[in-house]
């Protein structure tokens, strides 16, 4: 794109992982309205909606498997929202973003196929185990387990969405349109039965929107736009600073301080998937 280079597409990144840890942040402090199910429904409805009428996906003409491939794609991303909500409940956010961080890690460890990846995966360990110093309990076991579990999804979100590249290959955000609507119907029972009408507030119907816009829209706008101006591996590398971001609106947003230590994991796992990053293969 003419007038833009890798310097503003590295900005626009860090700007998509800002918008989308404050996004998180604004629905930690929602919980209490709505409950952490109930939120992220709001969340996944709002953002399927916003994202159906820009793109504006037609629905007839794919094959059974196109559409195996997206509800497949929807449930990832439904069911990660939903772990990763369950867990910022929890626990502080950045170190949910912490564990959440390690699917990707190991999906990348495993593609690598390389004596490297180990390296980086016995990094991300070291980080994990001082991060969890004295015991998961000094976490809460739930918050981990609920982050470890988004961790898979996330890893399992990659996957479906490079099938869903492969059988979509528009770059105007097809797939993720129609996988969103289908996170959204997946998760409106769930969140109808944890907030009831708590949902149809005017307040917190309102301050949904902004964690949808914040969370979804905006992030993957800006995404979309550096993906034209920097490298598959710089974007890559960038993104791996979720951890630091998501510390900073914790403390920032919430209040939540982490002790030295805990920042000190949170950067070995950082330079643990960076590392991974760089040297997976395509």
């Amino acid at each position: 794109m003419p007038g833009g280079g890798q310097g503003a597409g590295i900005g626009l990144v860090l700007g998509g992982l800002l918008s989308q840890e404050l996004g998180a942040a604004v629905a930690t402090s929602l919980f209490p309205r709505a409950g952490a199910a109930g939120i992220v429904t709001l969340r996944l409805v709002l953002s399927a909606v916003l994202l159906l009428a820009v793109c504006r996906p037609r629905v007839r003409g794919y094959r059974h498997a196109d559409w195996a491939v997206v509800v497949g794609f929807g449930a990832a991303l439904a069911g990660m929202n939903f772990l990763f909500y369950q867990s910022i409940a929890r626990i502080p956010l950045g170190t949910a973003v912490t564990f959440e961080v390690l699917g990707p890690l190991v999906l990348s460890v495993v593609l690598a196929r390389c004596a490297a990846s180990w390296l980086w995966a016995g990094l991300a360990l070291a980080g994990v185990v001082l991060l969890s110093r004295g015991g998961f309990d000094r976490l809460d076991p739930a918050g981990v387990a609920f982050a470890l579990g988004a961790a898979a999804l996330w890893a399992a979100y990659i996957l479906m969405s490079a099938r869903a590249g492969a059988r979509f290959p528009r770059t105007d955000g097809l797939a993720l349109a129609l996988a969103m609507a289908v996170a959204a119907a997946m998760s409106l029972p769930l969140g109808v039965l944890d907030a009831g009408g708590a949902l149809l507030d005017p307040v917190t119907l309102g301050l949904g929107a902004v964690v949808a816009i914040l969370s979804s829209a905006l992030p993957y706008t800006l995404e979309l736009v550096a993906l034209r101006r920097v490298t598959a591996s710089v974007f890559g590398v960038v993104s791996t600073l979720a951890p630091v971001v998501a510390v900073a609106a914790g403390y920032l947003v919430l209040g939540q301080v982490l002790t030295l230590v805990d920042i000190g994991a949170i950067t070995l796992v950082v330079a643990a998937t960076a590392g991974a990053v760089l040297t997976a293969r395509r």
